[in-house]
């Protein structure tokens, strides 16, 4: 009979939710597959307060844990990347895990300070307590949160098996995006920005006053144009293990992405069943979802704030060439 602590460790049921670096334990919280199917993201606010849980030392736990097949949706937000998780929930073939909040603990604590040898190995084995299959066989894929981007290079060299998709929206979708989430769109462009900076990914001729002068759209186009640079570099990296996704492409062209999903990723899905039965429906409320739905809200997004998503487009551009940045990553998934 196994020892609890092993029964933990090979249980993929008991997630691997959150890392407390003080002690370097993990905290387990047991989660369903219906859970994670129910929850938009697994973070305690989406799961709830309740439910079985149980800390663990890292040394303890690491020495039992199941190899396992793990692949990555790496995304610049706003860009349908919750749908395309939900659509790796395929049991028999793969499992979707909606932004770990173990992953946001871990760049967390190297914002912090944390030193970098320690903050590897604390990041490998969460991809490895992350990696442990739902069913024989399957393949877990991940989507991180986009602040956890800066550990993309880290991941995959970590998992030389891995593969990821980059799924970003085009800049005037994703600008659309922020406006109308309102004043919390326009602090969450500016919270990302600073661990952007922490992070070292802009590059984009800005000294450090010039972040202050600059609006919260501006100030989102910073952030994407960031994302945009570190998903170019992960493609001339890794070459075939990492395609980009465009988002409008993904939501227009649902059957044939996800087929070439599969294809990259070396799932056995059925890309009409997941598309009949998790693109009807809105994939962060659970709503009925139409088919034209997002593009009618881009365009409306575009109507409303015209003027200065105009500008601050055209700005971008403007950036993006004096920096060298692309603003289509290329490698596209579907050629």
């Amino acid at each position: 009979m196994l020892e609890p602590i092993a029964l933990i460790a090979r249980d993929p049921l008991w997630l691997a939710h959150r890392y407390d670096p003080k002690h370097d334990a993990v905290h387990f919280r047991r989660t369903l597959r219906r859970d994670h199917d129910a929850a938009t993201f697994i973070t305690d606010e989406h799961l709830g307060g309740e439910g079985e849980r149980m800390v663990l030392r890292r040394a303890e736990v690491m020495p039992v844990v199941p190899p396992g097949k793990l692949h990555f949706i790496l995304h610049s937000a706003f860009c349908a990347s919750t749908l395309l998780a939900r659509a790796m929930d395929v049991p028999g073939a793969s499992m979707g895990l909606k932004e770990p909040m173990v992953l946001n603990d871990i760049i967390g604590w190297r914002h912090r300070g944390g030193e970098a040898r320690s903050v590897a190995g604390a990041l490998g084995d969460a991809l490895a307590l992350l990696a442990r299959p739902f069913g024989p066989g399957e393949a877990v894929v991940v989507k991180p949160s986009n602040v956890v981007n800066a550990l993309a290079p880290a991941m995959l060299a970590m998992r030389p098996e891995a593969r990821a998709v980059l799924l970003y929206a085009p800049l005037p979708v994703f600008l659309g995006s922020v406006a109308r989430k309102g004043m919390w769109g326009r602090l969450w462009v500016r919270d990302l920005l600073g661990k952007q900076l922490r992070d070292g990914l802009i590059d984009l001729g800005f000294g450090p006053e010039d972040y202050l002068g600059l609006t919260d759209l501006q100030v989102a186009a910073v952030g994407w144009l960031a994302q945009q640079a570190l998903f170019a570099r992960l493609i001339e990296r890794h070459g075939a293990r990492v395609r980009s996704l465009d988002s409008e492409v993904l939501t227009a062209r649902p059957h044939e992405t996800l087929a070439a999903v599969a294809g990259l990723f070396g799932l056995a899905l059925d890309a009409d069943a997941v598309v009949a039965g998790v693109f009807g429906r809105d994939a962060k409320l659970g709503t009925a979802f139409a088919p034209g739905q997002r593009a009618a809200q881009v365009v409306a997004d575009a109507g409303l704030h015209a003027d200065e998503l105009e500008k601050v487009a055209a700005w971008a551009e403007a950036v993006a060439r004096n920096a060298g940045v692309n603003m289509v990553p290329g490698a596209g998934l579907l050629g």
